[in-house]
């Protein structure tokens, strides 16, 4: 299994971040990744919200740093690991103008972008930016397929039911000819679009029983048997892990986790300074 890291600092979760997140600095952020680099972890992530109400902040947080600024100062601060966007809301962007956003990074970068993307859920926020709510999970799956179309190439053309384009130059575009693309959710519609339109699904959210329900369920399908291109399964532990103090039991947590066939892993630690979380760091990487 490939581990990434929920990147620390760029999110704040109610009851589910450090007590020195609060007022960690960047400098603080990027100490973090490039330890993880050095360890070999596979990726980093960093989520999207343009504004979260007041009252919804309470459940869902309401510090959300931008992915586009983020990852690309840490891509130039960095060589080999990968920045997962976790996750884009489709709904709130035009697929051109992430294609062109996002494959400008792909070229800072070197090709190091993972394009993670979800139909979202916050009403309120579609209603701020003007987007489309009831229709999301429809405009999605188009976006995808526009995105396809439309990622590492210079002169795109798609026709859909929600976005057309033609005779546009995106120029730069991203330097990965095929980006991968993981879906987010909680769903079974959202496993059938990773497997139909995406490289990788990430759920949250969901028991380990649920999870292989699932996966057994879509394993069975037409659309899984039509894939041509390997396919992630992206787990988040639920519960903070603790390698340095308990290690037997994170171990038994991984093998959990790819006894379903999770291909990767989106790491949530105990941790509470810097130097703590590096140290987590260095000994989940002698577990796994």
């Amino acid at each position: 299994m490939k581990l990434g890291i929920v990147t620390p600092v760029l999110t704040m979760l109610p009851r589910a971040h450090a007590t020195w997140e609060r007022d960690a600095t960047f400098d603080e952020v990027v100490a973090v990744v490039q330890q993880a680099e050095r360890l070999g972890y596979h990726h980093c992530t960093c989520s999207e919200h343009v504004g979260v109400p007041v009252d919804v902040a309470a459940v869902r947080g309401g510090r959300y740093w931008d992915p586009l600024a983020t990852f690309g100062y840490l891509a130039a601060v960095t060589a080999t690991i990968r920045f997962a966007t976790h996750v884009l809301v489709l709904g709130y962007h035009h697929p051109l103008a992430i294609a062109k956003r996002y494959g400008t990074l792909d070229v800072v970068a070197g090709g190091r972008l993972i394009l993670g993307v979800g139909v979202g859920s916050l009403r309120e926020e579609f209603e701020l930016l003007g987007a489309p709510f009831d229709d999301r999970g429809d405009r999605a799956d188009d976006a995808m397929r526009a995105l396809r179309a439309a990622l590492g190439q210079r002169q795109p053309s798609y026709r859909g039911p929600h976005y057309s384009f033609d005779d546009f130059l995106i120029d730069p575009c991203a330097t990965q000819a095929r980006m991968p693309m993981w879906v987010g959710g909680r769903t079974y519609r959202s496993l059938r679009r990773a497997v139909e339109l995406g490289d990788g699904w990430a759920p949250f959210g969901l028991r380990t029983a649920e999870l292989g329900d699932m996966l057994a369920r879509v394993r069975a399908t037409d659309a899984w048997a039509a894939r041509e291109h390997p396919f992630d399964i992206v787990l988040q532990n639920e519960h903070p892990l603790d390698p340095s103090a308990e290690p037997e039991r994170v171990g038994d947590q991984m093998q959990r986790f790819a006894d379903i066939g999770a291909t990767v892993v989106n790491v949530r630690f105990v941790h509470h300074s810097r130097s703590h979380y590096c140290e987590q760091l260095a000994a989940l990487r002698s577990i796994v």
